[in-house]
């Protein structure tokens, strides 16, 4: 194992043992890494850590936090992880990291979303140039002494056709104001996209994904790895497909049915271009075998949509803000692994005097019934004299656990709601 230990420079940080540990395992940018030093990190980085090399770091270091870009964060890093609280994925997609290990521990998830959404953009725009005019062919055939002029005058050409983009976070709507920009017609369509939202992006709204599919010329592809996208370019999609449009896939591998695909640029005359794969290495230099780069059909790149200095830059400087904030107040920003809801029937809601024990003073009432507390908020008024506690439960607050709570001195008042 390399890690490599980066000192402290400044002498008020506080001493190594006291300062926050934070394990980088994957490339980050020298700015970043600076960044963290200067908020008295103990800093460990290895770009090489992967598989039982991370876990052994780990283990090693114990970090409080961890910052990773393409590097895989599994369920036996967390069971190493003694004092960990927080993994930050440099990048949107967080599908590496095991969230629901990392959920059951009560460890945060944070991503950085949309500091890279230009340059994907960017790249997306590359491929579909790429498949109408058939760059790198030409290139490839220049470079081996061809000269096929006939062969390549026959691209389709991207003004005035459709442009269809699925997903339409800020990667799809860069992807947008570029199609514009070329004199497309712009539709859209994601689960959560409505018709005002799209008017105001100023592209056509589709209610239905195939039915997007059908009117495009060119498809892009910009939605999350999960559960709901795996294989969504599957064989009902490339059926749905113009004959001769093309797809371009920057978003994850898992997203499209490489076979399907495959097939569709065979029987419909599909081009694709594809910056993700089914089965891709982590990183660096190695060798990589996909039959579907074998097709003449497909245009590929190497993973690298969001690998442009610009964008490292970007997405290092929104790791240190959310390691800073979490540092500064114990929030987490951009955390992806809070719960949408909770088993909570009932609000209790208790004004009280701001003073020690009050709070511990309600929960242990509470517990004596069994009732677990999911959620809550303590807001202190002005003056800081009293506050007002407002705590969901999973259960029943009972007449006699009221009584006692408005019995009890430091207590002003407590109601309870039925969540609806």
């Amino acid at each position: 194992m390399n890690a490599q230990m980066l000192t402290q420079d400044d002498p008020h940080a506080g001493s190594t043992q006291d300062s926050p540990v934070i394990l980088i395992a994957d490339s980050f940018s020298e700015a970043g890494v600076d960044a963290l030093r200067s908020l008295g990190c103990n800093v460990h980085l290895d770009a090489a850590l992967d598989g039982q090399s991370l876990i052994e770091a780990v283990d090693q270091y114990q970090p409080n936090a961890i910052i990773v870009r393409s590097t895989k964060v599994p369920q036996p890093v967390f069971e190493v992880a003694d004092h960990l609280s927080l993994v930050i994925r440099a990048g949107a997609g967080y599908d590496t990291i095991d969230v629901v290990a990392a959920s059951s521990l009560g460890i945060s998830v944070a991503n950085c979303p949309g500091m890279n959404a230009i340059a994907v953009a960017e790249l997306a725009w590359g491929l579909i140039l790429s498949c109408d005019r058939r760059i790198p062919d030409q290139t490839a055939d220049l470079r081996a002494g061809t000269w096929a002029k006939k062969e390549y005058a026959k691209a389709a050409g991207v003004y005035g056709r459709t442009l269809g983009i699925i997903g339409l976070g800020r990667i799809g709507q860069e992807v947008a104001k570029r199609g514009h920009a070329f004199g497309m017609n712009v539709i859209g369509w994601s689960r959560s996209l409505t018709e005002t939202q799209a008017n105001d992006m100023g592209i056509g709204y589709c209610e239905d994904l195939l039915n997007l599919v059908r009117m495009s010329d060119v498809i892009s592809i910009h939605v999350a790895a999960v559960a709901e996208t795996k294989h969504l370019v599957g064989p009902e999609f490339c059926e749905a497909m113009k004959p001769g449009a093309t797809l371009i896939n920057t978003s994850r591998g898992s997203v499209v049915d490489q076979a399907s695909l495959l097939k569709a640029t065979e029987e419909k005359g599909i081009r694709a271009g594809l910056d993700v794969f089914a089965t891709e290495p982590k990183g660096g230099d190695t060798n990589f075998a996909d039959t579907i780069m074998e097709s003449p059909s497909i245009c590929g790149t190497h993973h690298v949509g969001a690998s442009t200095h610009q964008a490292q830059e970007a997405i290092a400087a929104e790791a240190v803000r959310v390691l800073k904030t979490w540092l500064d107040t114990g929030e987490v920003l951009n955390c992806v692994n809070l719960a949408s809801s909770t088993p909570a029937s009932t609000t209790l809601t208790v004004r009280h005097l701001n003073q020690p024990g009050v709070l511990a003073h309600v929960f242990e009432i509470l517990g004596r019934n069994g009732n677990n507390i999911e959620d809550m908020e303590n807001v202190i008024y002005q003056g800081g004299k009293a506050a007002v506690a407002r705590i969901h439960v999973d259960g029943t607050v009972t007449e006699d656990e009221l009584a006692l709570l408005r019995s009890t001195d430091a207590i002003l008042g407590a109601t309870t709601a039925t969540i609806q």
